[in-house]
């Protein structure tokens, strides 16, 4: 921390009184669970006053300590590695510094060269792209600069539009960059600060061969920034590689989460749990919540069930089209939709206002996880709920998570909660019983079990007639069931036997009867 207080005090940010920074080291150590730091204002940091009308526009005046102390940093052009807890207001902690910075070069010019992309911002999925580039619109909206975000799933030729036009800013995934790169409708050879946010899910999601591609792509003097509410070993291993001399910042613990999530786990039968979130989401009154599930027909699966236990409910993950999935999500942000059901896709970055609780369906693989999907709730200081559902085998994954986050959880029944019995669970009870009787009905009038002549004779018929499910007995076909009959070369052979003191002659098969086939009879 003596870093960040010392480069404070250097010449672009000495226009920030003393009593404000001291003000700002107090506010950045103190709890995270608070939202805001009100005694630092946004305007303490030399923002331009077109920036500071966007915020008031979104009404911002306060920064959150991740703000608070990564907006000078990243003004004095410091590579940044940023630890927060989700909903802590990353986002803002980046774009507003780099719209500040990219201010010398705004113009008003017609001319695509003299709008090149300046700053880049690499996010793992789509919805996290189009929410930052939302974001830093919002942001842009009183400024010359141009922003523009591009990602896969959707037609490519608006997106080649947009950068073709000359664009400062640009919002991306690692995918749809490269093929842009690829067609050369984008050039990076005069970017100046780069951005990975969420940069350990681009790791999980396989991207590092991606963003070491990019990289080559960037020239080798530009300012780096890696902000995630989530750092593993692999990340500060990726972090050495191109990061110079980085100053951390971390607000909270590692791979903590807010303290302001209460956070709930119950015991549910793996066959049961999809009756356990229904009873959870009548019993609760919840209007919007969203439910994570680890594999896509999993939440397919999930979304199906609920609609028909009359909740509306919708389900994105990668198998859904782009569009199907910004749809389901605007549904939802607008109360369309009670229950979104989704897998990681939506886990990171998606900023749902006053969302009350979120539910894991299943536990994730990978215990980093979890600190994301419950971060969708809580969000901003606000309270929420974190409802997570294990069966026995889920043991070692709420071990995993424990460990991580440092935390015991209370192993609690769902009270109340009582749950059916599956079709699969009847239907093999009801086999039993029927097998039982038939077993009872074949002991034979001597006592000893064996079965006489009438009651085995009863049972082989009922065994033939009684109709069984098509899925345990298949039809057969009548033709197996024929009788044997010669085939046709035994007959020629008998009728080529000459009369007796006669030379008899080979017969004479056809190729086709020695290939398997025979002319037909007439």
């Amino acid at each position: 921390m003596s870093e960040i207080q010392s480069e404070i005090q250097s010449d672009k940010q000495a226009e920030i009184p003393a009593e404000i920074q001291a003000e700002i080291h107090a506010e950045i150590h103190a709890d995270p669970a608070v939202p805001t730091t009100p005694t630092v204002r946004f305007a303490d940091f030399g923002l331009s006053p077109d920036i500071l009308r966007a915020l008031n526009d979104q009404g911002y005046v306060h920064p959150t300590p991740i703000q608070a102390e990564a907006i000078p940093v990243v003004l004095q052009g410091r590579d940044v590695m940023g630890a927060a807890q989700t909903g802590t207001g990353k986002t803002a902690g980046f774009s507003l510094p780099i719209i500040q910075l990219l201010l010398a070069h705004a113009n008003n010019s017609a001319s695509p060269a003299r709008h090149p992309v300046r700053a880049l911002i690499l996010t793992p999925t789509r919805e996290l792209a189009d929410q930052v580039a939302e974001n830093v619109k919002a942001y842009c909206r009183h400024t010359p600069l141009r922003s523009t975000v591009v990602f896969g799933g959707v037609d490519i030729a608006p997106q080649t539009a947009a950068l073709r036009s000359g664009i400062e800013i640009v919002i991306a995934t690692p995918g749809r960059l490269l093929d842009h790169v690829q067609q050369k409708t984008l050039n990076l050879s005069q970017t100046q600060i780069l951005v990975m946010d969420e940069a350990d899910r681009m790791l999980d999601m396989g991207f590092l061969p991606d963003l070491q591609r990019i990289i080559n792509l960037l020239p080798k003097e530009r300012q780096n920034l890696m902000f995630s509410a989530t750092f593993s070993g692999e990340i500060k291993k990726l972090a050495s590689t191109f990061l110079r001399n980085p100053v951390t910042i971390e607000v909270a613990r590692s791979n903590a989460t807010a303290d302001n999530v209460t956070q709930t786990m119950y015991h549910v039968n793996e066959q049961a749990k999809a009756e356990a979130v229904s009873y959870i989401i009548r019993e609760r009154n919840l209007k919007q919540v969203i439910v994570f599930s680890n594999t896509k027909i999993g939440a397919s699966k999930l979304a199906r069930h609920l609609e028909n236990e009359g909740v509306k409910a919708s389900a994105i993950h990668g198998d859904k089209t782009q569009n199907e999935r910004m749809a389901a999500l605007e549904a939802f942000k607008q109360g369309e939709i009670e229950v979104l059901v989704a897998t990681d896709v939506a886990a990171r970055g998606l900023d749902i206002a006053e969302l009350p609780c979120v539910i894991n369906f299943d536990l994730p693989y990978n215990a980093e996880d979890y600190v994301h999907r419950i971060g969708r709730t809580g969000r901003a200081g606000a309270s929420g709920d974190a409802i997570s559902l294990y069966a026995d085998k889920d043991e070692r994954l709420l071990v995993d998570i424990e460990k991580m986050i440092k935390y015991k959880f209370v192993r609690a029944e769902l009270t109340g909660f009582v749950a059916k019995p599956s079709s699969g669970e009847r239907e093999r009870s009801g086999r039993g019983s029927d097998r039982r009787s038939d077993r009872s009905g074949e002991r034979g009038s001597d006592g000893r079990g064996a079965p006489s002549g009438r009651s085995l004779q009863h049972t082989r018929s009922a065994y033939t007639s009684t109709p069984t499910s098509p899925s345990r007995r298949e039809k057969i076909d009548p033709w197996f069931l024929k009788p044997y009959e010669p085939t046709l070369v035994a007959e020629v052979a008998a009728s080529n036997v000459t009369p007796a003191g006669g030379v008899s002659k080979p017969p004479k098969v056809k190729l086709a009867a020695l290939l398997g086939g025979l002319p037909k009879r007439q």
